[in-house]
């Protein structure tokens, strides 16, 4: 049962969540299994039902019609879930299509209490059941019996899985994985609490992935924040209490520290890439329902600046916040990329090896003008004009991060041979590095998370020292190459016999003996004449030569009947 079902949703749709084009096919298929077993129900003028018995199950492929009745049923459910989205009276229709796929897996496990099925298809026909009942048990949050059902689900396939082969096995290995984020939030709404780190744990396992799995554990993720954020009335940032009222911006708040703890977790660059994301999305979201708020409070807005000596609203204080959160997780977010990039620039040689292509310090340049950009915006935050701390603190983190940028504007510089450019960007490098040091005495701790400049410095310093030899070898490198003996104009060899010089390329294939194609010469061109005297011929007269043309009309006519003529 559960190979047939697996194969034909990622064949036809599931792949890619659309539910609409699985039904499709559900349909397809049923109507060609009732033709071909000429089971059907009536013609096109009167319906006449008919049911599968167990006297009538010489074929298997009565069983599959039982299975693709019940598979349309939950896709169409499946569909409807996520147009319930926008539309919340489809959910109605969502819960008929879940119990007609119930009613449809109990038949289907009726069915399969005869003789004539295995051991193998009873058990699988039972899991099916529990999970559909388990689905529709979720959906009317009975969470006591959606749990018993999604375990009873789980306990089978767990036992079928030990029963066969590892390569068996997985697919029933999946569906455990699939059913687990259900029953630890229905465990979680029952009164577990460490439901949520799990739920977190097994977003966090799920690494890079995508697709109805990492779908499922971030919308109970988000549904278990949703009840826990009705306590949560207030967040404090710098000093200041806003109260926070959008109950989008509370989910997102909530669930801000298990974020950050699960990027801190993440074991490679993939699986940290995807959580910046999902954190950046779940922000801007926040902000953008922020936003929606502002709008019609912008005349309040305006006349709190004007009583308050220019202390901003609440709401607006709150927007700051929110925007401050996601310049800084863009801000480590690109440091990530940046430290990544880094060790690929030291490896460089495996990377040509492979073929892949080779990072550039071009590249980090770019990932460290977006994070000053976003330094820049974040001394810009209303709210934050006055705070000189804050100003300070960004200031040095600027420092910081121009440091780190002049020193990869120098890498480019060497390795395009300009010495000096180079020199003098070191030189800025250190200028500051000292900068930054001189300055983060009070501000160590934020500085923490930053990169080293200690190390900065030791690495410049070892830099300049390999950029001087490098600059002494070049140099003496280009004296030797234009000794009078090797001096090369660019003439090809026809034009330079008096002159000798050594040139390898003489024996090489791109030798230049003459200029080919050879260049344009100037030749006279074709002479114009002109015809001056056709202006003064005259013609000779043709009327004698030309027949005058009778007359026609009416009056011509007349005059040839009575023989008039001219």
């Amino acid at each position: 049962v559960l190979q047939i079902v697996k194969e034909s949703q990622q064949q036809h749709g599931l792949r890619h969540g659309d539910f609409q084009r699985y039904r499709g096919y559900c349909s397809r298929r049923l109507r060609r299994l009732r033709k071909t077993l000429n089971f059907k129900m009536g013609n096109r003028h009167k319906f006449t039902g008919k049911k599968v018995t167990e006297e009538i199950l010489s074929d298997n492929r009565y069983l599959l019609l039982i299975l693709m009745d019940a598979e349309r049923a939950w896709s169409y459910a499946m569909q409807l879930k996520q147009e319930a989205n926008t539309e919340p009276r489809k959910r109605f229709h969502l819960l008929s299509r879940l119990r007609k796929a119930v009613k449809h897996a109990e038949e289907l496990e009726r069915l399969c209490e005869s003789n004539r099925v295995d051991a193998k298809t009873k058990l699988e026909a039972q899991a099916y059941m529990a999970y559909l009942t388990g689905m529709l048990r979720f959906e009317h949050q009975e969470w006591k019996a959606a749990m018993e059902a999604f375990n009873k689900c789980k306990t089978i396939y767990e036992k079928l899985a030990n029963a066969f082969t590892e390569e068996q096995a997985v697919l029933y290995n999946q569906r455990v994985e699939e059913i687990s984020p259900n029953i630890r939030y229905c465990a979680y709404n029952i009164g577990d609490q460490s439901a949520m780190n799990e739920l977190m744990q097994m977003r966090l396992r799920s690494g890079g992935t995508e697709g109805l799995l990492a779908e499922k554990l971030e919308a109970l993720i988000t549904q278990t924040r949703a009840k826990q954020a009705a306590t949560m009335s207030e967040v404090e940032w710098r000093g200041r209490t806003v109260p926070v009222k959008i109950d989008k911006v509370r989910i997102f708040l909530l669930g801000l520290a298990d974020n950050e703890a699960a990027i801190a977790q993440a074991e490679n660059e993939e699986t940290k890439e995807r959580l910046f994301e999902s954190l950046l999305s779940e922000c801007r979201d926040a902000i953008q329902a922020v936003r929606e708020e502002l709008k019609p409070d912008q005349k309040q807005r305006e006349h709190s600046l004007e009583n308050d000596s220019g202390k901003v609203s609440n709401i607006q204080y709150l927007h700051s916040y929110l925007t401050y959160i996601k310049l800084s997780t863009a801000i480590r977010r690109n440091e990530s990329m940046a430290k990544s990039l880094q060790k690929a620039l030291l490896q460089q040689q495996r990377s040509e090896e492979d073929g892949k292509r080779i990072p550039r310090p071009q590249d980090l340049i770019r990932l460290y003008d977006i994070i000053l950009q976003n330094l820049v915006e974040l001394t810009q935050l209303p709210g934050l004009e006055e705070d000189k701390n804050f100003q300070k603190e960004i200031g040095l983190k600027t420092l910081v991060y121009k440091a780190y940028r002049c020193f990869f504007i120098a890498q480019s510089y060497v390795l395009v041979k300009k010495w000096s450019e180079a020199l003098v960007l070191y030189e800025r490098v250190l200028k500051y590095a000292r900068e930054v040091q001189s300055g983060a005495g009070a501000y160590t701790n934020s500085l923490k998370e930053l990169p080293d400049v200690q190390d900065l410095i030791t690495q410049v310093n070892a830099e300049k020292y390999s950029l001087q030899a490098s600059a002494i070898l070049d140099a003496n490198d280009t004296h030797e190459t234009e000794s009078p003996s090797q001096v090369k104009d660019g003439k090809p060899l026809s034009e330079r016999f008096e002159t000798f010089c050594l040139d390898p390329s003489l024996v090489s294939k791109q030798v230049s003996l003459v200029h080919f194609p050879p260049g344009f010469q100037p030749i006279p061109c074709k002479p114009l004449f002109f015809d001056l005297a056709l202006n003064h011929v005259a013609f000779p007269p043709l009327e004698d030569k030309v027949e005058q043309k009778a007359k026609s009309g009416l009056t011509g006519y007349i005059k040839g009947i009575f023989g008039f003529k001219s």
